[in-house]
């Protein structure tokens, strides 16, 4: 159960919303334009909110799903964060479209909403006061998802090793943004 749940979570997971809303609607592919991410702040900055904000719930949406699948499937905590990570994965990398895919926040973020929501809550919330006091997008999601981590180690620890492994892709995913950062050229709101 667990292997065909992550392999579903997968391919669930690579599908792009900003990609496939793009086609729909005769944009720009999101990653040939703007920051060439696909993903809803690189579709804010293309084409505006409303296809941001559907990029976003579809990103989110095929993160908790395979989560909660895997719940009432009756697998382990860790099981259906190995499951979630699947998810992020196939964002990262996704099949179909030639493993160039997004950054995975909004997607690990629906994920922490299947398993944990206090640690959706937590990184949201830091998410949005470092979006606000900075006006930088990735500057929001380096802070965000690492401050999960100490709060699934003290209250669910087998989520811990999962969420880990996935805070380091999406850190490692980040890596331009970072020299942008340190260079003083990443791009603001």
């Amino acid at each position: 159960m667990f292997w065909l749940l992550a392999i579903l979570a997968y391919l669930l997971g690579s599908l792009s919303f900003a990609i496939l809303l793009s086609r729909l609607t005769g944009n720009p592919d999101p990653r040939m334009s703007g920051s060439g991410n696909a993903g809803a702040t690189n579709m804010l900055r293309l084409v505006g909110k409303k296809l941001a904000i559907l990029t976003l719930l579809g990103d989110l949406f095929k993160g908790l799903l395979p989560v909660l699948i895997a719940g009432v499937a009756g697998l382990s905590l860790q099981d259906q964060a190995w499951i979630g990570v699947c998810a992020v994965i196939g964002h990262l990398f996704p099949l179909y479209f030639r493993f160039r895919g997004g950054k995975g926040v909004a997607t690990a973020a629906g994920m922490l909403l299947g398993l944990y929501p206090p640690a959706a809550l937590l990184a949201v919330c830091a998410w949005l006061l470092t979006f606000y006091l900075t006006r930088t997008s990735s500057l929001a999601a380096l802070i965000a998802t690492p401050l999960t981590l100490p709060l699934l180690a003290w209250q669910e620890p087998a989520a811990l090793l999962p969420m880990s492994a996935l805070t380091g892709l999406i850190v490692w995913r980040h890596r331009g943004n970072l020299r942008d950062l340190f260079a003083g050229r990443e791009r603001h709101f």
